[in-house]
């Protein structure tokens, strides 16, 4: 008898039928369909690199900048976290050296950036103002992350061959690729006593609602470079 011959009384077992696992393919089958094509696994993250105006300076946290954008950024059916960079008396240089630091934390889909108002109010000289914005918007470009330049402008107290090369640090980007550049960031509220606050100088939440509702479009054409073209109806988070 041969040495691979079957044991005597021994039987071969049953051929198996390989089944198709037809319940897991139909659940793959019926998510993708219900998934959209390119939705995100997680919402879009939002950094807003600034200082006191966005950081809601003199403000309850509720109705400060980056809540009220959050809310209206919800009611437009955004799935988006704003995520908080924002520090009250930052000129750009501050901003500039904690970069790193910002985006080591959660990861970033778009930045809007609002600096320049402390570096005007001190006088501070507009080409470093500009070096650092460089250093900044190379930073998030390296990172591939499209960006909002909020720009802002100098008291006249400080003369016009100074307003003219302060304008000139921000106006340098307005064409950079993947930068989208508004000039001045309190457009709304500049020079509306009954919109800002006691100082004089940052918007109060009546004045803050109106640079929200006025952003709101450009930070919403941001989100669609970052990814997010389409809203969708899930809730919003903040941090």
């Amino acid at each position: 008898m041969s040495a691979h011959a079957p044991a005597y009384g021994s039987r071969r077992p049953p051929r198996q039928r390989c089944r198709p696992p037809w319940p897991a393919l139909l659940a793959a089958l019926l998510l993708a369909v219900a998934w959209p094509c390119g939705a995100r696994a997680r919402p879009l993250h939002l950094l807003v690199l600034g200082d006191s105006l966005t950081a809601g300076y003199g403000l309850p946290r509720q109705v400060g900048f980056q809540a009220q954008l959050a809310q209206a950024l919800h009611a437009a059916g955004r799935d988006v976290v704003v995520l908080d960079g924002a520090v009250s008396g930052d000129t750009s240089t501050d901003a500039a050296a904690r970069l790193d630091w910002v985006l080591a934390g959660d990861p970033v889909d778009a930045a809007l950036v609002e600096l320049g108002g402390n570096d005007a109010l001190r006088g501070l000289d507009p080409d470093t103002l500009h070096r650092n914005l460089a250093y900044i918007l190379h930073g998030l470009a390296q990172r591939h992350i499209p960006v909002l330049l909020s720009g802002m402008l100098p008291p006249p107290s400080l003369g016009a061959g100074y307003g003219e090369r302060f304008r000139a640090a921000f106006a340098a980007f307005a064409h950079q690729p993947g930068v989208m550049f508004d000039p001045f960031f309190m457009a709304q509220v500049w020079g509306h006593p009954d919109l800002l606050q006691a100082d004089g100088i940052h918007p109060n939440a009546k004045g803050v609602a109106l640079e929200v509702r006025r952003l709101l479009p450009v930070v919403e054409r941001l989100l669609a470079a970052a990814g997010g073209a389409s809203p969708t109806p899930a809730s919003l988070r903040t941090r």
